[in-house]
C-alpha cells in the first residue's frame, strides 16, 4: 500500500471539489471494501476523501409511497429498522444475511452498492489475466477455478459474479439511485450495474468524482409481501451461491397473481431481474406446479463454464422456494 493523502469533506460540494483536485482520489465511508482492495493491491488511490460526516445522508425516511435511504446509512440501520423489518421484509433480510454484524455496523449503503467482485483472479494481482483489473489481459476464470462464477450476463471477457445482496432487492423492487455531480441525476437500480461485455472494468455509469447520495424504493404491495432467500456454502458470513429477492401481490380472490417481482444474486455478473418468471406468473393461479414451471425460466440464456454449471438448476430451485415461501405454500 503506497502513501496517500487523507481529506475530510464537510459537505457534498466539498467532497466533489476534493476529488476533482486529486487525480486518482476515492471516496471513503465505512471503508470495508476500499481498504480491502488497497491491501490487495487492486486499488491504489492518490487520496481518500472521507465523507462520513456529510450532513443529511444518514437518514431513513419512510413515506406512504417511497422509502428514502441516504448513502451513509449503515447496513445494520436498514437491517434493524423496526418499520422496514415489519413492513418491507426483503430489504431487511437482504441486509442482515450479508457480511457479519461487525461489518454491517461499519459498511454504508453507498459503499455496499459500489462493492466489487470477490473473484480471486481479480483480487490477487499475482494473476496477470484479469480484464476487470487489467483491461485486455484476458480472463483467467474462463479456464480456471470458476465454481463461484457467473452463468448469466457473462461475456468472453469476464465471468465475475456480482457479490452483493441488498442490490438484488433494489433491482427486484425498481429502486432509483441518486447521484450528485455537476449535473445531478438518477439511475434505475437495474441500469446502475453494467454488464461486462467487452469492457468489464466499467461496472457503473458513474464518472470519477460523482457521488451516490441516496436511493428511493417505491412502496408496493409486492414489497410488503416479500422475502430474500440466500443459499451459501456455510450458514453465515459467506457470499451467495444463489439467492432470490421476491415479492408477491394477489388478486382479491387470494389465489391469482396480480404482481410478482423476482431478482437473483450469486449467479450473474450483476443483480439479475428474472422478468421471464414474472411474466409467466402474472395472471396465473398461485400453486406449486405453476411456480416451479415458471421458475425454470429464471436461467434462460445461462452458460456453464464447467465447475459452475450446477448453479443453473440451483438458481431455479432457489427462485421456486422463495416464491413458495412468500406465497405461503409449503
Amino acid at each position: 500500500m503506497r502513501n496517500f493523502a487523507y481529506l475530510r469533506a464537510e459537505s457534498v460540494p466539498d467532497a466533489m471539489k476534493a476529488t476533482a483536485s486529486h487525480t486518482g482520489a476515492r471516496f471513503l465511508a465505512g471503508g470495508t471494501t476500499m481498504l480491502d482492495l488497497m491491501k490487495c493491491g487492486v486499488e491504489d488511490p492518490t487520496a481518500l476523501v472521507d465523507i462520513t460526516r456529510l450532513p443529511g445522508l444518514d437518514r431513513i425516511d419512510i413515506g406512504a409511497d417511497t422509502i428514502r435511504i441516504g448513502a451513509l446509512v449503515r447496513m445494520s440501520d436498514v437491517a434493524n429498522h423496526p418499520d422496514i423489518r415489519r413492513d418491507f421484509p426483503c430489504l431487511s433480510e437482504s441486509m442482515w444475511r450479508g457480511a457479519s454484524e461487525q461489518l454491517r455496523n461499519m459498511a454504508t449503503i453507498g459503499g455496499n452498492l459500489m462493492q466489487r467482485t470477490r473473484c480471486n483472479y481479480f483480487r490477487d494481482p499475482s494473476y496477470a489475466a484479469c480484464n476487470k483489473r487489467r483491461p485486455g489481459s484476458g480472463c483467467a476464470a474462463l479456464e480456471g477455478i470458476n465454481r463461484g462464477h457467473a452463468v448469466l450476463g457473462t461475456s468472453a471477457h469476464c465471468i465475475a459474479t456480482y457479490p452483493g445482496d441488498f442490490a438484488v432487492a433494489l433491482v427486484a423492487f425498481d429502486a432509483i439511485v441518486h447521484v450528485s455531480s455537476a449535473q445531478p441525476h438518477s439511475i434505475p437500480a437495474n441500469d446502475f450495474f453494467l454488464l461486462p461485455e467487452d469492457r468489464p472494468q466499467f461496472e457503473h455509469p458513474i464518472a470519477p468524482g460523482e457521488l451516490i447520495v441516496g436511493l428511493d424504493i417505491p412502496v408496493s404491495a409486492a414489497l410488503r409481501r416479500s422475502h430474500y432467500l440466500k443459499v451459501r456454502d456455510r450458514e453465515s458470513y459467506e457470499f451467495a451461491v444463489a439467492s432470490a429477492a421476491v415479492g408477491l401481490e394477489l388478486d382479491a380472490d387470494g389465489r391469482t397473481v396480480r404482481d410478482v417481482r423476482v431478482a437473483m444474486g450469486g449467479i450473474a455478473t450483476k443483480p439479475w431481474r428474472a422478468r421471464q418468471v414474472e411474466a409467466a406468473l402474472k395472471g396465473r393461479p398461485l400453486d406449486e406446479q405453476t411456480v416451479r414451471s415458471a421458475s425454470k425460466l429464471a436461467t434462460d440464456g445461462a452458460v456453464s463454464h464447467g465447475m459452475n454449471g450446477f448453479k443453473i438448476e440451483l438458481a431455479q430451485r432457489v427462485v421456486a422456494r422463495a416464491l413458495l415461501t412468500v406465497g405461503g405454500i409449503k
